[in-house]
């Protein structure tokens, strides 16, 4: 039987977000074909067997749940959880007591914050703070899935005018250090706004405050969660579901081009032995901006994105102890672990990247997933105790690694562990499980290698620098247009785009149907 060559909707590349418009729309009676350049779905949003012989399934290059509306889950009827974490974050010092937040027991987290700083100040100073994004967040994230509301109206539905100004209209470093007078206090709250951001406290550009809002606005209440299963668990669940409502998709197929008049499109696509293309009302691109220019022959609208952070993904033989002896490290490896963060080191590490070099102790964030969710693996492994640790370096943008990728991934990487290292009472290499081949379970992804692999623009994990979650000029009814009619982008580039949300998947979808 001859392959179908009409489709209500062509969805270009099979990640969590086009996978999540292939969803609503089958199910709405659309004809969708998803086409996924790689052998499998998920995108960035996958879980894999990195080491040779190991039955551990680590989420390879997303790790944490944290924008994903439970609408969605329940609209498709996923069968997909998340587990809170109960301690959000530890963050040590290489002399001296660290600082444990545990989100289930304020008394512990406040004799924290006095155990580092002698005082209350920062602890209340922190409630005091949180307890304003908390406010925000109820308040913007039940927008992303609504129609883009205009800049007032966001505004309007905070009701803060200082909480407005703080996050949408002065640098994020000027309410920090008016709210924070501890150097590793401001850096923890820091950090969010420079995850997958080349970015600095005081940027007049507020691309720290875009990064900062997203991280804090989850579910509305900022909670970063594991995904049960790990993240291929999710887009499993999503390819199924699609599937399920008659979608198609076709792996291994590599779109070459798009051509439209605003009402018909053509889609041509590749894989190892032909290229074919196939007709459409609508294509939906779940792919950077940057991608699509080149399949549209434009040129690119996104000012050439840069990703700045190193991602490595490890499996213990065991968690490796403290030089802060008061901590367990089953606690401290639980939260989102803070290495080389305060306020001053993030500083420096961005001057020293700015610059030209790669930072001489690059701050990162670790996750353990294994310890909210074992079941990513083998019952061997978790009798034997080993972990699961993936880290996300900060501060290391592509232009540092243009010149000997290899080399630049590998001093990084070592210096990453050293910093790390000056933390803990044992070198981690001593921690570190080996494959079947007798290698050290590490596996280093630079912004370069992001590229390569899973065709992020010049590793960026966002696509393009984040957007404000309200309509301007350039942005139509859900924040997903292009200059084309009928061609939508639904990945991370969209407005209320980035990090595993499927929100640019469902507004896409939406616009589609409201048509």
């Amino acid at each position: 039987m001859p392959e179908r060559t009409r489709y209500d909707v062509v969805v270009v590349g099979g990640g969590h977000n086009g996978l999540v418009a292939a969803a609503y729309l089958a199910r709405a009676g659309r004809s969708v074909l998803v086409l996924e350049r790689l052998p499998v779905t998920g995108g960035a949003a996958v879980s894999t067997r990195a080491f040779s012989g190991v039955d551990a399934r680590l989420s390879r290059y997303s790790y944490l749940v944290s924008l994903l509306p439970r609408k969605i889950v329940d609209d498709l009827g996923l069968r997909f959880a998340v587990r809170r974490r109960r301690i959000s974050s530890y963050t040590p010092t290489t002399s001296g007591p660290g600082l444990l937040v545990d989100t289930a027991d304020p008394a512990r987290t406040r004799e924290g914050f006095a155990r580092l700083t002698g005082s209350d100040r920062e602890f209340d100073a922190w409630q005091r703070f949180y307890a304003m994004t908390g406010r925000v967040a109820r308040a913007v994230f039940p927008t992303l899935t609504e129609p883009l509301p205009t800049r007032a109206e966001l505004a309007s539905r905070i009701g803060e005018p200082a909480a407005w100004e703080a996050l949408f209209e002065r640098p994020l470093g000027e309410a920090v250090e008016a709210a924070f007078g501890h150097d590793l206090v401001r850096g923890v709250v820091l950090t969010d706004a420079l995850i997958g951001t080349f970015s600095h406290a005081h940027d007049p550009s507020l691309r720290q405050n875009r990064c900062f809002l997203y991280h804090v606005i989850g579910g509305g209440t900022g909670d970063w969660d594991v995904p049960v299963g790990g993240m291929g668990a999710f887009t499993d669940a999503l390819a199924a579901a699609a599937r399920a409502a008659g979608a198609e998709i076709r792996t291994g197929r590599e779109v070459t081009g798009i051509e439209t008049d605003g009402v018909r499109a053509r889609v041509t696509h590749r894989d190892d032995s032909a290229s074919e293309s196939v007709e459409a009302g609508h294509v939906l691109v779940n792919a950077a901006p940057r991608t699509l220019a080149g399949l549209l022959g434009e040129a690119d609208p996104s000012g050439g994105p840069e990703g700045a952070q190193l991602k490595v993904n490890m499996l213990l033989r065991r968690l490796p102890r403290l030089r802060d002896a008061a901590v367990d490290p089953r606690e401290a490896f639980s939260g989102t672990f803070h290495v080389g963060e305060s306020y001053g080191e993030l500083a420096t590490a961005y001057a020293q990247a700015s610059s030209g070099t790669l930072p001489t102790a690059p701050p990162s964030e670790i996750y353990c997933h294994s310890l909210t969710d074992p079941s990513i693996l083998s019952p061997a492994l978790t009798e034997r105790g080993c972990h699961t640790l993936t880290l996300f370096g900060l501060h290391a943008p592509a232009r540092l690694f243009a010149d000997d990728p290899e080399g630049a991934r590998e001093t990084l990487l070592k210096s990453t562990l050293a910093r790390l290292d000056a933390v803990l009472a044992e070198p981690l290499e001593d921690c570190l499980a080996r494959d079947t081949d007798g290698r050290p379970c590490v596996e280093a992804k630079s912004p370069l290698d992001l590229e390569r692999e899973i065709g992020l623009p010049g590793g960026h994990i966002f696509h393009r620098d984040l957007s404000w979650p309200y309509a301007d000029e350039a942005t139509g009814r859900w924040g997903v247009e292009t200059d084309h009619r009928n061609v939508l982008l639904c990945g991370a580039g969209a407005v209320r785009g980035g990090g595993v949300s499927g929100v640019p998947g469902h507004n896409a979808a939406m616009s589609v149907l409201g048509r």
